[in-house]
């Protein structure tokens, strides 16, 4: 696939959890600026905010980025990029990052390769990592995914998968939220009604895979970058920053 592609970062403000999160500071840096800061750091050619906030507008605009305004009853991330995506008129075929809003840590390797993994036979790619020691395997807010052995996604969930049932199994991996899909795969994706699979793990992608979409699921030799959820996240992830930045 080309390694031309665009990136479009969902953000909204009103996240039950963590209330106005892409305005939370981070070591000095509020979370939007730093995904601005990631995405102008990749290979894309260009990159977008899409929001329903003004005042996360305001302030992503204040800081150079492009911005467009969605419409607040989108009940996904990947609705409100398909929703923008349309009103830039980007082209079909154009490759697309999904680049969620409060995943500022996202290694620039993950980002800039899952365009190129996107093919005919499986037009959606992601990404996993190996779960660590430090990480609970039984926290359902750690996804976790199955694949084939030509790396397609067999099923995702919040449950541990494989069970390990006949013998102590120790390979799980790690799903992470970001995909690569061209914007004609994404509007049809946006398309689609929720299945049973998806509202029962509250998993999107599941709604990929009932509706017989192959994703190939790529895996990076990365420690899982902290994704920002909960107020225990952003100290985290705060943490996390003073050490790196």
């Amino acid at each position: 696939m080309t390694d031309r592609f665009v990136i479009i970062v969902p953000a909204r403000a009103a996240s039950t959890r963590l209330p106005n999160k892409p305005l939370a500071m981070i070591n000095g840096k509020s979370l939007i600026s730093r995904i601005i800061d990631l995405a102008n750091s990749s290979n894309a050619m260009s990159s977008y905010i899409a929001t329903d906030s003004i005042e996360i507008k305001d302030r992503a605009e204040s800081l150079g980025a492009n911005v467009v305004m969605t419409s607040d009853e989108h009940l996904s991330g990947m609705d409100r990029i398909a929703e923008a995506a349309k009103k830039i008129d980007l082209p079909m075929n154009i490759p697309i990052i999904n680049l969620q809003g409060d995943e500022p840590f996202m290694p620039l390797q993950i980002i800039n390769k899952l365009p190129l993994l996107i093919t005919k036979e499986a037009p959606i790619s992601t990404a996993c990592v190996s779960f660590s020691e430090n990480m609970d395997v039984n926290n359902p807010n750690e996804v976790k995914v199955v694949r084939s052995n030509s790396k397609k996604a067999i099923y995702f969930s919040r449950s541990v998968i494989p069970n390990s049932f006949t013998f102590d199994y120790k390979n799980y991996l790690k799903h992470l939220g970001i995909y690569a899909y061209s914007n004609e795969t994404l509007q049809t994706l946006s398309k689609l009604q929720p299945t049973t699979n998806e509202k029962a793990e509250r998993l999107e992608q599941l709604r990929f895979l009932d509706n017989g979409f192959n994703i190939l699921v790529e895996d990076f030799e990365y420690d899982a970058p902290i994704g920002i959820d909960t107020p225990e996240d952003l100290e985290a992830a705060i943490t996390f920053a003073k050490k790196n930045d």
